[in-house]
């Protein structure tokens, strides 16, 4: 296979905060607190943290090994990788997982923009929980402004596209995620600060193990791939950017490490502030639109401009971490694109920044506007959050353990996880076990239970 000169990351640092920020940004912040809410809150948690370490965590280095070896965008390195068989079709899939991610991804990125001009404008100094729930659902609602700031998200993940790899890739993480962990602290501390907050705390670290049902292992286990942002090509497309010094197994810890911590602190910055305001923890994805402006109002009550200048800088960052996010998903359409087609990168940018535009539009729109968007009584905004979630992410990192467990020659996987020999690699043995057995056999049975047949 043709082999283009691929840009690399220039740090390790840089490839611990742009993999990592392809999870902590929305993916964390805003949907672990509201699927733990809707699941049971400590028992969702738990169950979470386990797939992310027993399933999730073998599941990206599988697309480490992958990415890496090939060199290629995640098309091509399964094409290359999985020869005739059907596994060859795994990348496809994954890019058109990452692009469906980036249609609706971007509308909550965008609320997050409009939530900056509101906290700035006072509109939520004076706003009870009521009023502040019925500013969101009209604002969900409205056809223009949604779609505005939609299409401003990506406009901004395009900029940061074009700039390349490293000039904007590894720079952009560098600058937002430090900033994003430091006011995730400052509201956590706010949140738990609130009178009442302890229900919210003991919402999400006492179990009731009665609360585990089949779906609670479903929609963990697609939270744990969305969160490590497995199965949409984000891994195996930024592996392919790794230096051959690149641990792939420690790096992959880290950012597991990174991912559950900030979860933790998501749940512990929502859940003691929705308690304190009498608002419901299952109350869905508006849950952090509803729940923190009544954080910051409440706990800077004497101090209310300190109190929105946290909020503004909040949501600043988290359209911030939402970027980053972005990013990650946008570069797997756009290297598709620029290889495949063998156009210009700023070219591949363009087309990927169109049609996500016109899908988030779309999604938008079956919010409000557009409600007949719909299948089952589900919006298409709805029906993209679940298909991705909780069926494409489980279904491709189960296609990629085969892959890397049963197809590829050991000797590739042994070069890539110990770095050419030059590593130990003392835990490549569980490694091959988690994706030859515990990874495909775990996934595949909380598959069969949600159809009923287990």
């Amino acid at each position: 296979m043709a082999q283009l000169e691929r840009a690399k990351f220039g740090s390790k640092i840089g490839v611990i905060l742009a993999t990592a920020g392809s999870a902590v940004g929305l993916g964390n912040v805003w949907r672990f607190p509201y699927m733990a809410g809707e699941n049971g809150g400590a028992a969702f948690m738990l169950v979470y943290i386990g797939c992310v370490l027993l399933l999730g965590m073998p599941c990206m280095v599988a697309e480490f090994v992958i990415g890496r070896h090939a060199q290629a965008n995640a098309a091509r390195a399964f094409r290359h990788l999985g020869g005739r068989t059907p596994l060859a079709w795994v990348g496809y899939m994954g890019v058109l997982t990452g692009v469906l991610i980036t249609g609706y991804y971007a509308v909550v990125s965008g609320w997050c923009l409009q939530y900056i001009i509101a906290s700035g404008a006072g509109s939520f100094a004076d706003a009870g929980p009521e009023e502040i729930s019925r500013y969101f659902a009209e604002f969900e609602r409205d056809p223009v402004k949604p779609i505005v700031w939609t299409v401003l998200t990506l406009l901004a993940t395009h900029y940061v596209i074009s700039h390349g790899v490293r000039d904007g890739i590894e720079r952009a993480s560098k600058l937002m995620m430090p900033a994003l962990f430091i006011l995730l602290l400052i509201v956590v501390v706010a949140s738990c600060l609130l009178p009442g907050a302890g229900r919210g705390v003991e919402f999400l670290f006492k179990p009731d193990f009665s609360k585990v049902t089949g779906d609670v292992f479903l929609g963990a286990l697609g939270q744990a791939f969305y969160s490590l942002s497995i199965g949409m090509g984000c891994m195996c497309t930024y592996a392919s950017y790794f230096k051959r010094d690149t641990r792939l197994g420690t790096s992959a810890m880290q950012i597991g490490v990174i991912v559950i911590l900030v979860a933790v602190l998501s749940g512990l910055m929502i859940f003691p502030a929705a308690f304190s305001v009498g608002i419901q923890p299952d109350s869905g994805p508006s849950l952090i639109f509803i729940t923190l402006p009544n954080v910051f109002r409440m706990a800077f009550a004497s101090v209310p401009f300190v109190g929105t200048v946290v909020a503004v800088l909040f949501y600043a960052l988290l359209t911030l971490a939402a970027l980053t996010s972005l990013i990650s998903l946008h570069e797997v359409g756009t290297a598709f694109l620029h290889e495949e087609l063998h156009i210009t990168r700023r070219r591949a940018a363009a087309i990927v920044t169109a049609f996500t535009a016109t899908l988030g539009a779309l999604c938008s729109l079956s919010l409000g506007a557009l409600d007949w968007l719909s299948i089952g009584g589900k919006s298409l905004f709805d029906i993209c959050d679940f298909v991705t979630g909780q069926v494409l992410l489980p279904f491709g990192g189960l296609l990629t353990c085969l892959l890397v467990g049963w197809y590829m020659p050991h000797k590739i996987v042994r070069d890539e996880f110990t770095n050419r020999g030059t590593l130990r690699g003392r835990y490549l043995r569980l490694f091959i076990v988690a994706v030859k057995y515990v990874c495909p056999l775990g996934i595949a049975m909380i598959f069969l239970h949600q159809l009923g047949l287990v």
